[in-house]
C-alpha cells in the first residue's frame, strides 16, 4: 500500500507539473497573437488559455492526490501492511474466503443473455426490452433457488 501511495502521489505530481508547463506554453505562444490595444491585461491571459487541455491536466492531478489520500489513510487505518506487500508471504496469506460459488452452474451465462437482450432492445426496438426483463427474472429465481432443486438440492 505503501507503494501505491506513493506512485499515486508521484502521477499527482507530475500531472500538476504537466498542468504548469501546459497552460504557460499555450500563455507564451498566444501572447502575442491576442494583445489588441482594446483589451485589459486579464482578457490577454484569458484568451491565450486553452482551457480544455489545462482543465483537464487539472483534474487529473486533483484526481491522483485524492486517490493516494485515500490510499494512505486506508494504509494507516489497517494498522499494518497487507500480505501482499510482504515479500516473505505466501499466497494463501492474502486469500480470504468469499463464499460459496458452483461452478457448474449456467445461469450466469443465462442473465448475461438478459442482459444483453435489453440493452439490444434498447438499441433497436423498446419491445425487446421487456422479453430481456422476463428472462432476467426468470434467470435470477433460477440462480437464487438452483441449490433447492435437482442434483444439489439441500
Amino acid at each position: 500500500m505503501r507503494t501505491n501511495t506513493g506512485l499515486w502521489w508521484l502521477l499527482a505530481a507530475f500531472f500538476g507539473l504537466m498542468f504548469v508547463v501546459y497552460t504557460a506554453w499555450n500563455l507564451l505562444s498566444h501572447w502575442d497573437t491576442n494583445l489588441t490595444g482594446s483589451q485589459s491585461y486579464w482578457d490577454t491571459i484569458t484568451l491565450s488559455i486553452e482551457w480544455v487541455g489545462s482543465v483537464a491536466l487539472l483534474f487529473t492531478a486533483l484526481m491522483g492526490a485524492l486517490i493516494a489520500f485515500y490510499i494512505g489513510r486506508v494504509h494507516h487505518a489497517q494498522g499494518g501492511e497487507l500480505p501482499e506487500d510482504i515479500l516473505t508471504s505466501d499466497i494463501d496469506d492474502g486469500d480470504p474466503e468469499l463464499g460459496e460459488f458452483s461452478p457448474w452452474s449456467w445461469w450466469p451465462i443465462v442473465l448475461a443473455f438478459s442482459a444483453a437482450l435489453a440493452m439490444i432492445g434498447l438499441a433497436v426496438g423498446a419491445w425487446m426490452v421487456p422479453i430481456g426483463v422476463g428472462v432476467f427474472v426468470v434467470a435470477i429465481v433460477g440462480w437464487v433457488y438452483e441449490y433447492y432443486r435437482g442434483y444439489f438440492a439441500r
